[in-house]
């Protein structure tokens, strides 16, 4: 069974047909993140088949992923503590005029929408999938609206809901969860009084970057408190390189207090205060010419000892993981170059390739967490035998190899050097090995046609 056919398996699109046409067209963009669909096809007839799956009536984005959050909350039982990790990025397709249904995005000329994912993550930065997305396509009336007219608008009529209907969903899934603690990690964007009311009473754990100056109700001011809030001591994190940065340890102090924070003012309706755990994780000394770690975080935690606080604070750094995973889904699967004529056609096929993304990204943690386990559990036979020819110039072994041999492997053919300081390779070269593999396995599969071919023709002299 192909990783494809194991992630949507079970997938109910109302015809048995279609079911099996979601497993080949979701394989052949795992084989090829980056190809276009006609290119990872193979041949005139799965093109075809690919495009009427996206453009089918009954077939929708929630109904597409199904399967394969099924498979997620399997993966989430066998953890004690799972993140749920919400963000929200841009997904611009200015260039596609052709393409119906978008709307404006920062700016009024840039066309597109906005996509919303939850990814589940273990505290040791395992990506489990994807639990779900929100697409929100903005209304070009509310460019320039006022603050004043946004803050009279209802909850459910803001781009801001996204947030506690992400909570939502969380809180939903807990309920089939036992043992397993859920907790709901995002950035600032998500400081919405709204959902931080919602995790006094949830049956989850919320943990959220401060973004408001919140009014508390002895008088004071949420960033004061932090600021001054009693000293639990100094941890060690490391900072993942960016474009503009190298990788670092940062030594960060923390401090927490438990606060009771006064409700804002909402129109029609009387909200009550709550009560919750400010953290602030501060870098006193930087390095020279980088800019100080200073957050300010939120949580419905208790954090009374320094292991608890830096237990809360490993759970936030986990959030990274999803900035690797949206370099992933653009970078990698070039879904923003996708050419398809309205936004529900988009819907359909970025949801196969939030599992392909998925499916990245976990090679790359798997592969770190689990190296003995046998390759076939992540890669089809036909994937990693061709990596196997090409890269060794030796047929495949009769053992299957070790997955994170066969990671390497991958990687190697995509352009990771694999020297003694290099580490373990990246995404990037995780995706550009899985779109050349492709080529290989097509070209074995030809080779082993003409052979058979010419076989038949001698024995028929």
């Amino acid at each position: 069974m192909s990783w494809a056919d194991e992630e949507f398996s079970g997938a109910d699109l109302g015809d048995v047909r279609l079911n099996r046409r979601l497993s080949l067209v979701a394989a052949r963009l795992g084989s090829s993140p980056g190809a276009s669909i006609p290119q990872a096809c193979r041949g005139w007839s799965e093109v075809k088949a690919a495009y009427r799956l996206f453009e089918h009536e009954s077939v929708s984005s929630d109904e597409v992923l199904a399967p394969h959050v099924e498979r997620t909350l399997e993966r989430m039982r066998a953890h004690r503590v799972v993140l749920c990790v919400s963000d929200t990025t841009e997904v611009d397709f200015t260039g596609r005029p052709r393409t119906s249904g978008l709307g404006p995005l920062s700016y009024e000329f840039q066309r597109g929408f906005l996509l919303h994912p939850v990814l589940a993550v273990t505290p040791d930065r395992l990506c489990l999938g994807v639990l779900g997305a929100q697409w929100l396509v903005r209304d070009p009336a509310t460019l320039g609206m006022s603050g004043a007219t946004k803050k009279k608008r209802p909850l459910k009529e803001k781009e801001s809901n996204r947030w506690p209907t992400a909570f939502d969903r969380v809180c939903a899934h807990a309920q089939q969860m036992d043992g397993t603690r859920l907790v709901y990690v995002s950035d600032r964007e998500s400081d919405v009084y709204e959902l931080l009311l919602k995790a006094t009473q949830a049956p989850i754990d919320l943990l959220i970057r401060s973004n408001q100056d919140r009014a508390l109700a002895d008088g004071r001011h949420l960033h004061d408190v932090a600021a001054t809030a009693p000293v639990l001591g100094t941890v060690e994190i490391n900072v993942p390189r960016s474009h503009d940065r190298p990788a670092r340890t940062a030594t960060l102090t923390l401090r927490c207090e438990r606060v009771t924070v006064r409700p804002p003012y909402r129109l029609g309706e009387t909200l009550p205060p709550i009560t919750l755990t400010v953290m602030r994780a501060r870098e006193e000394h930087p390095p020279a010419g980088h800019q100080a770690l200073d957050w300010i975080l939120l949580t419905n935690r208790s954090a009374t000892t320094l292991d608890e606080a830096n237990t809360l604070l490993e759970w936030y750094v986990c959030r990274w993981q999803i900035e690797v995973y949206f370099r992933v889904l653009k970078a990698g699967c070039s879904i923003e170059s996708l050419q398809l004529t309205d936004f529900d056609r988009l819907q359909v096929a970025i949801a196969i390739y939030l599992v392909v993304a998925w499916r990245v990204q976990f090679l790359i943690s798997h592969g770190r967490d689990a190296p003995d386990l046998p390759c076939d559990a992540l890669f089809d036979p036909d994937e990693w035998k061709a990596a196997w020819i090409v890269a060794k110039r030796t047929p495949p072994p009769g053992k299957t190899p070790k997955l994170q041999e066969m990671i390497r492997i991958v990687a190697t053919i995509g352009g990771f050097l694999a020297r003694a300081g290099d580490g373990q390779p990246g995404a990037k070269t995780i995706w550009e090995g899985l779109d050349r593999v492709r080529y290989f396995v097509i070209a074995l599969a030809a080779q082993a046609e003409v052979t058979a071919k010419t076989k038949t023709k001698r024995r028929r002299r």
